[in-house]
């Protein structure tokens, strides 16, 4: 029994945390716009939390792991930019009779376009 129990604290750990960026994702830009001279290669999302596990993982921690995933994603499709289109924070709550009830960020949600783009529109 204390196995499982183990095995259950270990894995909603393991889910509090941001998702890591893979080796060659960290060179993928944002950009507030349509760059110019670029190859569209297509939309992605990312995201970060569920209601199992996104109570117990900071406001930081979602959003740092959904923007992660989004660059993962992006840098998989030959990517090196991303234009954010959708950013989604999603909220559970609970209510309690006549006292109200209390919500709570459980996930972040970001979808994007995504572009492969010359050095010079990136030194831009």
């Amino acid at each position: 029994m204390k196995q499982v129990v183990l095995g259950v604290v270990l894995l909603v750990l393991a889910g509090c945390a941001a998702e890591q960026l893979r080796p060659g994702a960290q060179k993928v830009r944002f950009m507030q716009a349509e760059p110019k001279g670029c190859k569209y290669l297509g939309e992605t999302t990312g995201n970060q939390g569920n209601f199992f596990t996104g109570g117990w993982t900071s406001n930081e921690n979602l959003e740092t792991g959904a923007r992660n995933t989004l660059k993962n994603n992006a840098y998989d499709m030959g990517g090196n930019v991303v234009v954010l289109l959708t950013n989604r924070a999603g909220q559970t709550g609970s209510y309690s009779g006549d006292y109200g009830g209390r919500s709570q960020q459980t996930n972040v949600s970001l979808s994007a376009t995504v572009y492969n783009c010359p050095a010079n529109v990136l030194n831009q």
